[in-house]
Parts: C-alpha cells; structure tokens; sequence
C-alpha cells in the first residue's frame, strides 16, 4: 500500500519523460511530426497523475513541486520550440534571417508565460475546481495540434493562414496571454460519474469527440479555443444569474 502512494508521482515524471523526448523530437524537422504526439500522451499522465492522488488520497509537498516542474518542461519548453518550428515553417520567416530572432522571442513567450502561470496556479487558493486562465496543458495540446495541421495537411486552406507569419506569431501571443489572464475556465476534474456534477466537462468531451471523429486532426486547432468559448459562456452566464 505504501508503495501505491507513490504512484501519482510515478505518474508525474512519465508526464516529464514524454516532454523531453518531445523537445528531442522537435530540433529535428525530420521527426517534428512525432513530438505533439508525445504532448498528448504527457496532457494524458498529467492527468492521471492526479485522478490517482485523490483516489489514494496521496497528496504531498514534493508531488506538488514535481507536478509544476514537469508541466513546464512538457506544457512550457516543449510547446515553445514547437511554437519556433512552426514559426520557422512559414513562407515568410524563410525569406528573411530577421524573422529567425524574432521567431525565438515570440516562441519564448509560451514558456515564459507558462511559468508564470504554474507560479499562479501554485499560489491561488481559488484554482481548485476552476481554473483562472488557461491551464498549460490545453495552451501545449493547442500548439501541437497547429504542428499537426500544417504538417498533414500542408495544402489545406487552413494550414495556408497558419502558415502565415503575422496570423501564427499573433496566435502563439494569444495563447500565451491567455494562460496568465484572470478569466475563469471550467477544470477537467471528474468530481464523480453523475452526469449532473460534470455535465460541463462531458459536454465538451462529446463535442470533442464528434469533430474528431468528423474532422479528424483538422479539428484538433479548434478544440482549445471551444474550451475557451465554451468557459466563457458558461461564467457570464453563471455571473448574470447571480446578479439578476
């Protein structure tokens, strides 16, 4: 039993095992097409690690330091060089050493911000079953899903607006501004099986999963921005019944 308790630790550095080989995977353009894969799989034991903790009720100091640390090199190192190859991939930053610099400063701003958001989150009491701001998880899963796009659909009218220099680099900024601002968004934490207690979260995994299966990776870009809408709604909403 005791051995179980160090479980969702376990789990923790699986998380940071898969962030680095995606940051190997990533300086290769060869083998950039594998690293969001390796996000995904981290996004996964990210997760579990703490499903597990409140099933073992194994809850430590030192789990909560490895969890922030793992999450910034899985969801803070790795979707900035992603954010770079991207960058680096567009027509317009292969014309110009220029764009080289500031393809780095722009990607910067996803571990940079990252981290800030880690140090928030570890601070503020409110973010324990609502986030404020969006969580460094759903930001990488929304990078790797852009390196996915361009990568299997490099015709796709989509991936031709991606790959525009100005329209990514104001994406990634976005997405990084949106990890540090204070908007509530709905946590993916599974309170229970009743349906009435996590109808936000099945909702938007229905929805997930029926453009998946609709769109394949093409749907993949627009799974974050939903969550995003999708928290959006649902806290106005909230905020317009308390005060009527």
């Amino acid at each position: 039993m005791q051995l179980a308790k160090h479980l969702p630790n376990f789990l923790t550095l699986l998380n940071l095992v898969c962030g680095f080989v995606a940051i190997v995977l990533a300086f290769n353009i060869n083998t950039l097409s594998y690293a969001p894969y390796f996000l995904f799989i981290a996004a996964g034991f990210d997760f579990l690690d703490g499903l597990a903790a409140r099933i073992l009720h194994a809850y430590s100091e030192i789990g909560k330091q490895l969890d922030s640390l793992s999450d910034m090199v899985s969801f803070g190192v790795a979707p900035g060089i992603l954010a770079f190859q991207l960058l680096q991939l567009s027509s317009t930053a292969q014309l110009s050493a220029q764009f080289f610099v500031l393809s780095v400063v722009i990607a910067a701003l996803i571990p940079v911000f990252s981290a800030c958001r880690l140090g928030k989150f570890n601070i503020d009491d409110r973010q324990t079953t609502t986030f404020y701001g969006l969580p460094t998880p759903a930001s990488a899963i929304f990078i790797a899903s852009l390196v996915l796009m361009v990568l299997y659909y490099p015709l796709s009218s989509i991936t031709q607006v991606i790959l525009n220099f100005y329209v990514l680099a104001t994406v990634i900024i976005l997405d990084a501004i949106l990890m540090v601002v204070d908007m509530p968004m709905f946590s993916f934490k599974i309170k229970n099986l009743r349906l009435g207690d996590n109808a936000v979260q099945f909702v938007f995994l229905a929805l997930s999963l029926v453009l998946l299966v609709l769109f394949n990776f093409k749907a993949l870009p627009f799974l974050v921005p939903m969550y995003v809408l999708l928290s959006f709604v649902i806290f106005a909403m909230q905020k317009l019944h308390t005060r009527g």
